[in-house]
């Protein structure tokens, strides 16, 4: 058969093939025996292969025969239908790596094939994202005596280290290096960007060092990729200096090297030198890109800075930059954030009239910013629109209308809302059942936020101490201190380790309950752990003390405060002052009041009504007058609780000329009067 083949192949009768009976005989053997014997007449072996193709697609090759075809393809120079081959080889089921080398090998010589096979294997098997295979097929032809080139070697390396597969990768590069293939500045490039991945910054400057000494210098790729490592780390006066290298070895800076220079320096916070930077892009000749402008734009987003995000935006516009959905999105974010909805709609407008569609982000920082102002009809009609326009809302959108819901006590609402969800395959997460639990804490209904709670469990959505945090303040809040301990011992069963916040409220609740002992066993448990007390907590054991009336030890308290070196703020001294008038113990009180000053903390218009409460009640009218005239010294202006205050004392003391002229003092000021008065 094999001979009758060659034979209608030489004379060019191809009314040979079109009888399928000739064609079906053959067997995966004969064509690879065929295209052995047209090794040496390269345009009939493809002239054999085109027909075979072509007349017969669905014949039942073996990987040889088709090994035979792919050799005499690559040989015509036809590497995109010789892929196709090999690509069917590598998909058919129950063949081996091994075998498909072994094929491709067994048959290089008959066919007398070329190198490029195997290059376009190892391809093959990397532009079919099968990394790991590639590998096997690049050490199964080594094994065989057979190397890749360059080329196809830094396309498995680039693979490799996209995907983070880097040990991988270095042990690929030692092969082929060990086998004395000459590496080029793309290998370089690849094995550079592997290590600055890691964050080997020092490891990849090493390794450039030695490709310099081979004779692969650095480019602008080298250098880019070393500027991109050490901004990405927080190392901008580093990258600078890279920068700098690269003008000293004559390459320019790209707009792509600036890029991560501005992006550096705004994760670092600072702004003001990366529109520096910007500024210097123009004057060097760089113009500067939509990315470029956008990383600034970004950067005033975290600063809530509307002034500089407007101009960056109109000098995008100034300058012929293309504002995309990141550069109206930046705006629009700083202006909704500082309540400045009505320019963030014109905004939105003018994005939608530049021909862009706004998306789901959008749509949330816009409802995030009617929330936020408790405009919930405004945000909800926003989602309304998003919904028209076929912008499918997702968790973070609904978990920000859930927010606004709770916060406006519009409770059976978020309900509605989070069964909507549910209805539309939108799984709420931890973070919404926690923000509907906080709703349900806030009302007082601690049944439905129990409920809650049970619900996210069983759902295998883990609560986090925010969780935990939330419940327990809602039953300190309502003295049910044997359900908060409950939800605290459950909290630290799940390994989740209460924080300041988890001992402040535990605290609190007892110290409002007056159980002061078991407020301090906690506040002992929480210096062991090692968790510094905040100025809240403290000021909740003052004030636990206070309301027990143990006020010796809430000065006691106050002296330890300032010991270790906790400074007290207006809310402790407020308390204890109020604990003293409460007593009226009125000589401490006011002495507490100068200590205060003392401390560098100015007493506000809270702790002189506090002391003038006390001396009014007591008829003490001239002390009181003396610390009105104090207060004011101290630039410290009455309210309207100041004048109430003198004038009840007063009239108390049948002196009511004096309680007139405070009464017109305070009508003057524009406080309205007291009608009991």
């Amino acid at each position: 058969m094999v001979e009758s083949v060659l034979l209608a192949l030489k004379q060019g009768k191809f009314n040979f093939f079109h009888d399928s009976s000739n064609i079906f005989r053959l067997t995966p053997s004969d064509i690879a025996e065929v295209l052995y014997r047209c090794r040496d007449d390269l345009q009939m072996g493809i002239k054999f292969v085109v027909v075979i193709s072509s007349r017969c697609p669905k014949f039942r090759h073996s990987t040889l025969s088709l090994s035979a075809m792919v050799h005499m393809l690559v040989r015509s120079r036809r590497a995109s239908d010789a892929q196709a081959l090999i690509l069917r080889m590598v998909r058919k089921s129950g063949v081996s790596r091994v075998e498909i080398v072994d094929s491709l090998v067994s048959s290089y010589h008959g066919c007398g094939s070329n190198s490029g096979v195997f290059d376009l294997l190892v391809r093959t098997y990397v532009q079919a994202k099968r990394l790991r295979e590639a590998s096997e097929v690049f050490q199964l032809l080594r094994c065989k005596g057979f190397c890749v080139s360059v080329n196809a070697c830094n396309g498995l390396l680039g693979g490799l280290v996209k995907v983070g597969w880097v040990d991988l990768a270095w042990d690929v590069y030692k092969e082929f290096v060990r086998d004395g293939v000459s590496v080029n500045v793309y290998t370089m490039n690849i094995m550079i960007n592997a290590l600055c991945k890691e964050r080997k910054i020092d490891a990849a400057k090493l390794f450039l060092l030695e490709m310099e000494e081979k004779g692969v210098f650095a480019d602008i790729v080298t250098y880019n990729t070393l500027t991109n490592a050490y901004c990405q780390i927080g190392q901008v006066e580093e990258a600078f200096e890279i920068v700098n290298l690269m003008s000293t070895k004559g390459l320019k800076p790209m707009v792509f090297t600036y890029n991560a220079i501005l992006k550096g320096l705004c994760r670092k916070g600072r702004y003001g030198r990366a529109r520096e930077i910007l500024s210097e892009m123009w004057q060097s000749g760089l113009s500067p890109d939509t990315t470029s402008y956008n990383t600034l734009l970004i950067e005033c987003g975290r600063e809530r800075s509307v002034l500089d995000s407007e101009q960056l935006f109109n000098e995008m516009s100034s300058r012929g930059i293309h504002r995309d959905l990141v550069s109206f999105s930046s705006v629009i974010s700083v202006l909704a954030r500082n309540g400045h909805l009505d320019r963030a709609l014109m905004y939105f407008e003018n994005m939608k009239a530049s021909g862009l569609v706004p998306d789901s982000v959008v749509y949330t920082i816009l409802i995030n910013g009617y929330c936020r102002k408790s405009v919930m009809s405004d945000a909800l009609k926003i989602r309304d629109e998003m919904i028209e326009q076929g912008c499918i809302m997702d968790v973070v959108t609904y978990n920000t209308i859930l927010n606004g819901l709770c916060r406006e006590n519009m409770l059976a609402e978020a309900d509605q809302l989070m069964n909507e969800m549910i209805h539309r395959s939108v799984f709420p997460d931890f973070y919404s059942y926690t923000t509907l639990i906080n709703g349900y804490c806030k009302a007082g209904d601690m049944n439905r936020a129990v409920m809650l709670f049970e619900t996210m469990v069983q759902k295998n959505l883990k609560p986090d101490i925010v969780t935990y945090n939330t419940l327990i303040d809602g039953f300190c809040k309502e003295g049910d201190m044997e359900k908060a301990n409950e939800l605290w011992h459950d909290m630290l069963v799940r390994s989740i380790s209460p924080n300041h916040i988890s001992y402040s409220i535990l605290i609190n609740g007892f110290c409002n309950r007056g159980l002061v002992t078991e407020a301090f066993r906690l506040w002992d448990e929480m210096a062991q752990k090692g968790i510094q007390p905040t100025i809240v907590t403290c000021n909740t054991i003052v004030k636990g003390y206070c309301r027990s009336g143990d006020l010796s030890k809430a000065d006691e308290f106050l002296k330890k405060m300032v010991a270790e070196g906790m400074s007290p703020d207006s809310i402790t001294y407020n308390t204890l002052l109020r604990g003293f008038c409460k007593v009226e113990n009125m000589d401490k009180a006011f002495q507490l009041l100068n200590k205060m000053e003392g401390h560098g903390l100015l007493p506000d218009v809270i702790s002189y009504n506090v002391i003038l409460d006390g001396f009014c009640r007591q008829g003490r009218m001239e002390d009181a007058k003396f610390l009105y005239s104090k207060m004011s010294e101290r630039g410290v202006n009455p309210d309207r609780s100041t004048y109430i205050l003198l004038i009840n004392g007063h009239v108390s003391q049948d002196n009511l000329k004096e309680a007139f002229r405070f009464h017109d003092e305070m009508v003057g000021r524009g406080f309205a009067p007291d009608d009991k008065f």
